[in-house]
Parts: structure tokens; C-alpha cells; sequence
């Protein structure tokens, strides 16, 4: 970590992960740690949950073996359109701020093989899934005035002098896309067993800012501050496999079990580094890394209730079985470990779906319930009067997430149609403006910094964030 390429500055840049934290800890499970990706517009209206029912390429992203359930070729491509709403709130008020998304979220395809031989194995069937989502998200939150961080500066006589600054409004600002390519095969043996394997090979995309507003009684100036290292980018590519099984217990009755390996991540890294040179003026410069990190281990269990050809239950329970961990390459590395390893709490998500089908129609509904990734915790931070002091939070930069999805769908014969809406909703605890003067030098922080000076404020702000998610998808596909 933290390997330069070009160095136009004096100053170690060691303290980057330190710095910032809060955005590398949400990136590491929002972006990196095998969150939910976009599937057809049928797997998404029941919230992702087919771990024992399978049939088509989206099974690939939970359960591969549901590869072996088709017995017919099958192919589609699926449109997104999203909208991301967040709600900041600090001291009273709030900002909203909304970003649309149209793409082609997923498309995939199964070829089914059918084995004309005199053994148990019916078929084995190859399936090739790609899923794209967009990871932009905007949180602007409000100034408090009662929040006020005291500033020792020199005035144009070069005397010391004392200036207060005032929190005017803050920006968390990252764009990009992630995707999930997953290639895999499935059987199927006697009709009532079947295995799957897949290959995952990730992607993903980072563009981020983080800036504060601040306004000095001095001179009555108003200047926006970027956060050391900000704003940066990464692009990332990450491998992962997952293995699965189905048996039929029963006619009506199924039970499956997957398990995908970590993901290991390569993400190279350019960001901006601010530092006063000999003279005392702000400077900038750009550096580069490379960073490794492996996402926890997951495990899945399902099961499946399918009382007639018209009506499927499917139940899964996915627990994250290892923790993330960043290769300690220096002691910010082993700062994060240590921080995953105290607070970081293993995935747990629960997803429910069910489809009724009448003649050529299909009609389907789910819901999926993720907890928290990390425990509570305490810090300094500012109230709404502008006092610091410890302060509890409990859904710390990442919140519960919970998914409600619906929809239907019309089957042609060879050629079909579905539609679907999902409702993404989470809570959470948003801190900023946290920076602390590096130790051995009385003017450099890694907190916000303009192009005259920095700002080090070893208190957080915190907002409260309402994130929504409002996903429409349409499905067509072609059965062969």
C-alpha cells in the first residue's frame, strides 16, 4: 500500500487507509465484499431468492447448480432503470438528492445438453451470466453554525492570530459501475440431484470526492475543503469461484447448498495528497498504489416448497463465514484488519420468494433482509449544539438493508416477457470531517485542506441518511 509512482512532495503520505477510512471501510463491504448484483427481471422480483429452484443463468449468482435444473436452452437481456434517493439530515435539516440510471443491467444465457446415454446424468448444462450495476452515490448534508473549529493562522504582518471556522455543508461524492461476469456448468443426475460450478471474475470502477465547506471570521471568506486524499480513483478486478448442490428431498420439496470462495481483489489506486512546502504554501500532488483485498467467504442454504407445476416457495439464508482482510503491506493495512476484526460483523441476509403461475402468466413477489456489517461503536463527535463528546452509534456508515420486490411476467412459447420493481431501503450514520495532525508536524493534517491551509478536527459530524433505491426492470428472452 501506498507505493509511489511519482513523488512531488517531502512529505510521507503513509497515513492514506488512516485518513480515510470511513471511505475505504464503506467501499470494502458496499463495493468489494460480494454485495447483491442485478439478475433477470424474474430473480430480482423475488429478491434474489432461487437457491433451490434454479433454471435459468441468474442462478449463477447464488446457487450454480441451478444450472442443472434447465432441460432447455434459454437467453435474455435484461434493462435497468434506477433511481437512487438519499435524505441527509443534520441539526433539523435536510437534503435530498436523487440520481436516475438507465443500463442494461444483466444479461445471460443457458445451452442445455442432453446426455442420450444409459447413465443417471440427464444433462449438463453450460451457463454464462454478466451483471453491470451503477455504485454512483451522492450524500450532501447541511451546515450546523454551532459547529466551530479554531484554526491558529498568521495575518498579512505575519502575527499570530486565531481564526474560526464555521461548518457550512458537506459532499460524499463517488461515481463508477461494478460488474460480476460468471461462467459456469451444471448437471443434472437422476432428475433429483444436481451439481453446479462457476468462475466469477469482478470489476468495478471507482471515481470519489469528499469536500466540506467551511467559512473563517477573519476575513469573511467561504472556501471549500477537500479531504486529504481526495478526491482519488480506483479500478479493480477481483476472482472469485462458487460451488453448489440440489437434491430433491420429495416431489414438492428441495434443499440446496452453495458456497463461493472469497474474492481477491487487485485495486490500483490514484490519489491527491495536500502538504505545505518549505515557504508555507498549499500544495498538491499525485500518487498511485496498489492495494490487495479479499472479501469474506460466503455460505448458503436454501429451500424450495413446489406443490404444483403453478405455484414455487424458495427460502434462502446466506452467513458470511470469514471476515475481510486487506494484504499488510504497512501499518495502515494492519489498522483496517485490526478494525474488521473487532467490528466487522459476519454477512447475514435473508431472502424469501415465491411465483404463481396462471396458463402463459407469471406473477411474483420476495422480500430479502441484510444486517448490519458492523457492531456499534463510539466516538467523539459533534452535537446539534455544537459540543463534542462520545457519542454511540449503531448502524455505522452501512445500515440494515431491506428489499421488497414484485412482479410478472408472459410466457410466448419460444419467446417471453417480464417485468419487475424492487424497493431497496437502508439507514445509516454518515461521519465526516474526522482529521488529525500527523505526529512530528505542527502543520499537516490528514483532515481538510484548501489551497492556503488545512483544517485537523479530531471530532466527527455525523448525519443521519436515508438511502432508497426505487429499481424498475424489463426481461426479454428467447427459450431454444
Amino acid at each position: 500500500m501506498l507505493k509511489k509512482s511519482l513523488i512531488v512532495m517531502s512529505i510521507s503520505a503513509a497515513f492514506f487507509a488512516q485518513a480515510q477510512d470511513i471511505s475505504i471501510l464503506r467501499n470494502s463491504i458496499d463495493v468489494y465484499s460480494n454485495t447483491t448484483m442485478f439478475g433477470s427481471s424474474k430473480f430480482n422480483a423475488m429478491a434474489g431468492s432461487n437457491g433451490a429452484l434454479g433454471g435459468d443463468a441468474s442462478s449463477l449468482l447464488t446457487n450454480p447448480a441451478g444450472l442443472g435444473v434447465a432441460i432447455s436452452g434459454d437467453v435474455s437481456a435484461t434493462l435497468s432503470i434506477s433511481n437512487n434517493k438519499n435524505r441527509s439530515s443534520l441539526a433539523g435539516s435536510s437534503i435530498d438528492y436523487n440520481i436516475n440510471k438507465v443500463d442494461i443491467g444483466n444479461v445471460g444465457g443457458v445451452a442445455a445438453f442432453q446426455l442420450m446415454t444409459e447413465s443417471g446424468w440427464k444433462f449438463v448444462n453450460v451457463g454464462v451470466n454478466f451483471s453491470n450495476q451503477s455504485i454512483e452515490n451522492y450524500v450532501e448534508t447541511p451546515g450546523n453554525s454551532n459547529i466551530v473549529i479554531k484554526k491558529d493562522l498568521v495575518d498579512s504582518n505575519n502575527n499570530p492570530v486565531v481564526g474560526n471556522l464555521t461548518y457550512l455543508g458537506h459532499a460524499y461524492n463517488r461515481y463508477g459501475t461494478k460488474s460480476k461476469m460468471n461462467i459456469g456448468v451444471g448437471a443434472n443426475y437422476e432428475n433429483y440431484l444436481y451439481f453446479g460450478a462457476g468462475l466469477n471474475f469482478h470489476y468495478a470502477d471507482v471515481e470519489q470526492w469528499d469536500t466540506a465547506a467551511f467559512g473563517l471570521d477573519l476575513d469573511n471568506s467561504v472556501s471549500n475543503y477537500n479531504k486529504q486524499y481526495t478526491p482519488y480513483t480506483e479500478k479493480s478486478n477481483g476472482f472469485s469461484a462458487s460451488f453448489g448442490v440440489i437434491g430433491k428431498v420429495s416431489k414438492e420439496l428441495r434443499l440446496g447448498a452453495t458456497i463461493e470462495t472469497p474474492t481477491w481483489w487487485r485495486m490500483d489506486r490514484v490519489y491527491t495528497e495536500y502538504a505545505l512546502d518549505n515557504q508555507g504554501y498549499m500544495g498538491s500532488g499525485a500518487y498511485s498504489e496498489t492495494v490487495n483485498f479479499r472479501s469474506p467467504m460466503k455460505a448458503t442454504v436454501s429451500g424450495a416448497y413446489v406443490p404444483s407445476k403453478n405455484l414455487s416457495f424458495n427460502v434462502d439464508y446466506t452467513l458470511g463465514i470469514t471476515k475481510p482482510k486487506y494484504k499488510e503491506e504497512i501499518d495502515a493495512d494492519k489498522e483496517l484488519n485490526n478494525f474488521f476484526t473487532d467490528n466487522y460483523k459476519n454477512l447475514s441476509e435473508v431472502r424469501v420468494g415465491a411465483e404463481y403461475r396462471i396458463k402463459s402468466f407469471r406473477l411474483r413477489g420476495g422480500y430479502s433482509y441484510a444486517s448490519s456489517p458492523f457492531d456499534s461503536g463510539t466516538v467523539s463527535a459533534y452535537s446539534n449544539a455544537g459540543v463534542a463528546g462520545n457519542t454511540s452509534y449503531n448502524n455505522w456508515t452501512l445500515g440494515e438493508r431491506n428489499t421488497f420486490g414484485a412482479g410478472l411476467g408472459y410466457d410466448f412459447g419460444a419467446f417471453y416477457i417480464d417485468a419487475s420493481y424492487q424497493n431497496v431501503s437502508s439507514k445509516y450514520n454518515n461521519p465526516f470531517l474526522y482529521g488529525k495532525v500527523i505526529p512530528g508536524s505542527s502543520y499537516y493534517s490528514t483532515g481538510y485542506s484548501s489551497s492556503d491551509f488545512d483544517v485537523a478536527n479530531e471530532s466527527y459530524a455525523v448525519s443521519e441518511v436515508k438511502n432508497t433505491f426505487n429499481n424498475f426492470f424489463i426481461t426479454l428472452g428467447w427459450k431454444f
